[in-house]
C-alpha cells in the first residue's frame, strides 16, 4: 500500500539556493521512493495573504513551477498542480471552517506573534490583521485533507499547524460520525540543509541575503558567492571549516569526498577568494543544466501551462467525488423523496457504540467511548502522545484483550497491561454501574 505525502510551496518570491536545498531538492527525491503518492502544489491562495502585488504572484507562480519542472519533477509519477485551480479547496476550506473553533484560531503562532507586535507598538492588537492571516491553518488543513495525505513534511515552525489540522479532521469525523478524513503525521527533516545567506544568517528573502538559483546567467551566481561574508584570516592562515558559511554552503551540494577535500584544503589554509571559486565552481556544476532547462521552460510558459493544467485534473479526478461525500455529509444534497420516518428514532438507531478521540484543554489527548445514545462509557486519562492512545484505542476495538474490567466500589477502570487507562462515569448506586458495565462489555464486544 502506498503513503501519499503532501507538500506545498506559498507563491510570493523566486527561489533562491536554500529553497533548493532545503525543500524542493528532498521532495523530489523523495518522489521517486517505491510506495510513494506525492503530491506537491503551489499554494497561490496562501500567498494573497501576505502578498498583495498581482505581478509578483504571478511571476512566481511560473518561477517555482518552472523550477521544480528544471530540478527533475516527473509529473507523470506525482499529482503537481496549483492550489487555485481545485475549487474544491476553499469550499472544504469553507465546510472545515464552520466546525473550527475560534479559540483554535486565537492560539496560533503567526496570529499571536502579530498580535504581539502590535501590543508591542501601542497600537490595536488586531491592527492589520486580516482574516486570511488568521484564519490560514484552516486553508492549509484543507489543502492536506483534501486528499487525505498521511504524511506531511514540515518545518518545525509548522508543526502547530499540522496539529490543528489534525483536530480539525477529528472535529469533523465526530460530528458527521464518519471517519472521512486521515489524520495526517508531521515528518520533520532532520537531515534538511538549513543554509546560511550572504550575511551568514539564514538564506531568506526577508533578510535580502539570498543567492540566486536561476536568475540571470553564471557570473550572477559567481557575483553573489563573492559577496559570502568570512573573517580576516589571510591566505596561508588555517581556516576553521566548521565555522566557515562557505564550506557549509559546499557541503549541501558535494559528496563526502568532495567535502573532506575541501575541508582540508581550509584547513592547511587556503585563501577566501579561492574557497569562494571553488564553490562556485561546485555550484554551477549542479546548477548549469537545471538553468538550462530552466530557462527553456520560462520561454514557453504555455509548455508549464499545459503540465499544471494535466495535474490540476488529476487533482479533481481524487477531489471532486470527495467533495461530494463531505456536502452529502453535511446535508448539501439533493432533493428527492424522502420516506416519511420518525427523524429523531432513525438519527439515534443509526449510531453504534463508538470511541472518540480529543485534544485537552492543556494539549493533551484523551479518548471516549460513547454509547449509541451518546452516553459516555469511558474516559481515558492524558497522554501526552496522540499515538499512544490511538495505539489503545485500537486494541480495545480489536477486542484481543478479554476481561479488561475492573470493579472498584461504584466505579469501574479499563486496565491495560496493569495500568488503569480509562475510568467509567459517577454513579449514584451499584445497579447504574452494573447497567453501565454492561453497556460497556456490550460496545467493546461489538468493536471487535
Amino acid at each position: 500500500m502506498s503513503t501519499r505525502v503532501l507538500t506545498g510551496i506559498t507563491t510570493s518570491g523566486t527561489p533562491h539556493l536554500g529553497n533548493w536545498a532545503g525543500a524542493i531538492r528532498p521532495a523530489i527525491n523523495a518522489s521517486t521512493q517505491p510506495g510513494t503518492d506525492a503530491f506537491y502544489f503551489m499554494a497561490d491562495y496562501h500567498a494573497l495573504i501576505k502578498c498583495d502585488d498581482p505581478a509578483r504572484v504571478a511571476r512566481s507562480r511560473l518561477e517555482i513551477a518552472a523550477t521544480w519542472l528544471a530540478g527533475g519533477l516527473d509529473p507523470e509519477r506525482v499529482t503537481f498542480y496549483r492550489q487555485s485551480d481545485i475549487p474544491e479547496i476553499p469550499e472544504l476550506c469553507w465546510i472545515l471552517t464552520c466546525v473550527t473553533a475560534k479559540g483554535l484560531m486565537n492560539r496560533a503562532h503567526a496570529y499571536k506573534a502579530s498580535v504581539d507586535q502590535n501590543t508591542a507598538k501601542g497600537v490595536e492588537p488586531d491592527d492589520g490583521i486580516t482574516m486570511g492571516l488568521f484564519s490560514y491553518p484552516v486553508l492549509m488543513a484543507a489543502d492536506i485533507l483534501m486528499f487525505n495525505a498521511n504524511k506531511v513534511p514540515v518545518g518545525r515552525d509548522q508543526i502547530q499547524h499540522l496539529e490543528m489540522a489534525r483536530d480539525i479532521a477529528q472535529r469533523f469525523n465526530h460530528l458527521y460520525n464518519g471517519e472521512y478524513f486521515v489524520l495526517p503525521e508531521v515528518v520533520i527533516e532532520e537531515s534538511v540543509a538549513t543554509l546560511p545567506g550572504l550575511d551568514g544568517r539564514k538564506m531568506s528573502k526577508s533578510y535580502n541575503n539570498t543567492i540566486p538559483l536561476f536568475e540571470g546567467d553564471p557570473a550572477a551566481l559567481r557575483a553573489a558567492v563573492m559577496r559570502i561574508v568570512t573573517d580576516s584570516r589571510q591566505p596561508g592562515e588555517p581556516k576553521d571549516a566548521e565555522g566557515s558559511h562557505l564550506y557549509t554552503l559546499y557541503r549541501a551540494f558535494a559528496t563526502e569526498d568532495e567535502s573532506a577535500a575541501f575541508r582540508a584544503e581550509l584547513e592547511a589554509g587556503m585563501g577566501w577568494g579561492d574557497a569562494k571559486q571553488a564553490l562556485y565552481e561546485r555550484l554551477e556544476r549542479d546548477i548549469a543544466p537545471m538553468r538550462e532547462r530552466y530557462q527553456a521552460l520560462m520561454a514557453h510558459p504555455e509548455r508549464i501551462e499545459d503540465i499544471l493544467q494535466a495535474g490540476g485534473e488529476k487533482a479533481r479526478k481524487l477531489a471532486t467525488p470527495f467533495m461530494a461525500q463531505l456536502r452529502e455529509a453535511v446535508g448539501l444534497r439533493r432533493h428527492t423523496a424522502i420516506p416519511a420516518t420518525n427523524k429523531t428514532a432513525t438519527k439515534k438507531s443509526s449510531k453504534a457504540a463508538r470511541f472518540v478521540s480529543f485534544r485537552d484543554d492543556d494539549g493533551t489527548f484523551r479518548f471516549r467511548l460513547l454509547g449509541a445514545d451518546g452516553q459516555e462509557l469511558l474516559l481515558s486519562r492524558s497522554f501526552d502522545n496522540p499515538k499512544e492512545a490511538g495505539a489503545l484505542v485500537q486494541r480495545l476495538q480489536a477486542g484481543s484483550d478479554q476481561d479488561i474490567l475492573q470493579v472498584d466500589g461504584l466505579t469501574y477502570t479499563a486496565v491495560l497491561d496493569g495500568s488503569a487507562i480509562a475510568q467509567g462515569p459517577a454513579v449514584a448506586d451499584e445497579a447504574q454501574r452494573d447497567a453501565l458495565l454492561a453497556q460497556v462489555r456490550l460496545a467493546l464486544a461489538a468493536q471487535g
